[in-house]
């Protein structure tokens, strides 16, 4: 019997739960690499009170790729109310990898635990098994020191970098993580925030080093819509250059770009003020970028906001 393929997904954020949720039901051998840069909300109160790398990212990650029951997922996602004191504001599953992090002593370990108990399908790695600070180098040669400021200063970011903690110290990659990208057959990054949640994971040095390296075939899947203080302005080409810019390679294969128009009546800009307008096509960009280019309707509208249809992009991954 031939082994399963092996497919390697990298980011964070809410973009890719939708692709994991989706690749978890196909028969394949799925890993997840997930950043641990946030340092916002209720994971940057953990990762300052308790020496952990922030929980929140990896949760949302843990239930897209459970087919524990539902009543479980809803407990472990349930977030306390904002009148709720000290807790106010922190999902239960937060807390509890914080205090398995503390009982096992990592993160890392906290994760792999869960996993069996969520019965999930695949693997899932933080990027790093110690939290890690973001710095962002706009173009004016200011720098913003912490994901959650960034968004916050109004310039253009040039390139972002990790350190480990909040010491400048290099940043390492977890256990496995190089392992399984090396090993992959295919490698998904995003979708997810250009400079916030895929690249804090490719510059990792050991990262960018095993991505440049691997055989695998490498596909990017592009936002849909650009997002504040991030990549306004920014076309899918303008994505895949910053990628090939950070690694000094042009390292991705394909792109998977959606050209379905998104209703601008149908978003709702105050829920989801942080994005602004689609993202352009600008297809001779992308093959200037030497990718292959897979364009097609991706979209799915829900909550008054749009997101990538899962099912679709799973479909184009399997066939990378």
């Amino acid at each position: 019997m031939s082994e399963k393929k092996k497919i390697v997904v990298i980011g964070g954020g809410t973009g890719i739960p939708v692709v994991l949720s989706s690749l978890r039901h196909a028969d394949v051998d799925l890993t997840a690499i997930v950043t641990v840069a946030d340092d916002g909300g209720s994971s940057g109160k953990l990762r300052s009170a308790i020496d952990i790398a922030p929980p929140g990212d990896l949760r949302n990650v843990l239930i897209a790729m459970s087919d524990s029951p539902k009543f479980y997922q809803d407990v472990f996602q349930y977030r306390f109310s904002d009148a709720d004191g000290a807790l106010a504001g922190h999902p239960l599953g937060n807390l509890i990898i914080a205090g398995i992090s503390e009982m096992r002593g990592s993160t890392y370990n906290a994760i792999q635990m869960l996993a069996e108990f969520f019965h999930v399908q695949g693997h899932i790695f933080p990027a790093a098994e110690k939290a890690l600070t973001l710095h962002a180098y706009f173009k004016d040669g200011h720098e913003v020191v912490g994901e959650s400021h960034i968004a916050g200063y109004p310039g253009i970011i040039d390139r972002v970098m990790v350190t480990e903690g909040n010491r400048d110290e290099m940043a390492h990659a977890s256990r496995r993580v190089v392992d399984a990208i090396m090993a992959a057959d295919t490698i998904v990054l995003g979708p997810g925030s250009l400079f916030t949640s895929i690249l804090p994971n490719l510059v990792i040095p050991e990262i960018g080093d095993a991505l440049v390296k691997t055989p695998a075939k490498i596909v990017y899947v592009c936002n849909l819509m650009t997002q504040r203080g991030e990549t306004e302005h920014f076309t899918d080409a303008m994505h895949v250059e910053a990628l090939h810019r950070h690694l000094a390679k042009r390292f991705i294969d394909t792109v998977l770009v959606n050209i379905e128009p998104v209703p601008a009546s149908y978003m709702n800009t105050n829920k989801f003020d942080e994005y602004l307008v689609q993202v352009e096509h600008d297809y001779a960009g992308l093959l200037a970028e030497d990718v292959n280019v897979i364009s097609a309707n991706f979209l799915k509208l829900r909550d008054g906001g749009a997101f990538h249809d899962g099912d679709a992009l799973a479909a184009e991954i399997l066939r990378a």
